[in-house]
């Protein structure tokens, strides 16, 4: 009988996965969702090395050992080059930036060649630094995520914070690893490898798949803010007139950045605005916008209420039905019923 390794399996699934998103990124006509190219990468990179645990720990052949460090140490980078795609205003990484970021796998092919036994420092050294950074990025929570529609930003930022996490167990995992070779030969480094590497190869690659979904193109054709108001209530002046008078939220890809060229008004200047103001974060101010016009609709018409999740802004119905039940702490259907029986 032939014999596949659980690993193969999971690099099968992770080509699947890579296809899918790959596929969906390509519907720009319909959504304007460019491809995150680091994302893709980061999940060919772990089915390679998925498929590389599978030739070394199902079929006993040695030779990978040589290959697997180094291609280890493109995931992290990967990682975080794909959340910055998501938090900067500008999606293009210049190509020098981009080499620095291929710096620790070089570090690795030379340790390969001088130092083995320092690869096992190194390496989670490299997980554990791109982690820290991954989460500074985060540090301003979901309007961190200026490149991302509003919609989005909960999930993509749950997974984000999720992927760095997932880097830091991935760090420890290493060294477990190979503190059980020093210590006991590697007794337990195949259940450690099979379960622990595999399950961070297939977190992360699911990661950078929901992430690069909520990727939004940014709108070119809108100025650049023309000024800097002082106040947080010229702020907030400016953008409720967009969304109460010009209904901006009816976009689905509405995001920070073309939030901020539609108002003229800086992006961090409209984050820190209502943040103090409302407690809020963007996304759930503008959302709650969204909301208060299905409300409405739901009350006046009787559109169904599939309808009512794309006339607002919404792009699928889970969204849609988490962030109704925030605001109104009940479902759509509820709402609805109870209106007409106080009617």
């Amino acid at each position: 009988m032939l014999f596949i390794p659980l690993p193969f399996v999971v690099a099968i699934l992770l080509l699947i996965l890579f296809a899918v998103v790959a596929k969906g990124s390509d519907q720009t006509s319909l959504r304007e969702v460019p491809r995150n190219l680091p994302f893709l990468a980061l999940i060919l990179i772990s089915a390679f090395q998925s498929f590389l645990g599978g030739l070394r720990w199902g079929y006993g052949i040695d030779a990978v050992i040589y290959v697997m460090p180094i291609t280890a140490a493109l995931i992290p980078p990967l990682a975080y080059l794909g959340v910055r795609r998501l938090t900067r205003k500008s999606a293009e990484i210049p190509l020098w930036r981009m080499g620095l970021h291929v710096l620790p796998a070089v570090a690795v092919v030379l340790l390969m060649a001088t130092s083995r036994y320092a690869i096992d420092v190194v390496l989670p050294l490299i997980f554990i630094g791109y982690a820290i950074a991954i989460l500074l990025l985060m540090r301003a929570g979901t309007d961190a995520l200026r490149m991302t529609s509003f919609e989005s930003t909960s999930p993509v930022f749950r997974a984000l914070v999720f992927a760095a996490f997932t880097l830091l167990l991935s760090a420890l995992l290493d060294i477990f690893v190979a503190l059980d070779f020093a210590w006991t030969q590697g007794r337990h480094a195949i259940a450690l490898i099979t379960f622990g590497n595999l399950a961070a190869l297939v977190i992360l690659s699911i990661a950078g798949a929901v992430a690069s979904r909520g990727r939004s193109f940014p709108d070119v054709a809108e100025p650049a803010p023309q000024f800097d108001t002082t106040g947080d209530k010229d702020t907030l002046a400016a953008i409720e007139s967009l969304l109460e008078a010009k209904r901006v939220y009816r976009d689905p890809d509405l995001n920070l950045d073309r939030l901020a060229r539609k108002a003229g008004v800086p992006a961090r200047q409209i984050s820190a605005a209502i943040n103090r103001a409302t407690a809020k974060n963007v996304s759930q101010y503008v959302n709650e916008f969204r909301v208060a016009e299905a409300c409405s609709l739901l009350e006046g018409t009787k559109k169904p209420v599939t309808d009512i999740i794309f006339d607002v802004g919404f792009q699928t119905k889970s969204n849609f039905n988490r962030e109704f039940r925030r605001v109104t702490d009940m479902t759509p259907v509820q709402w609805r019923e109870r209106k007409q029986n106080s009617a």
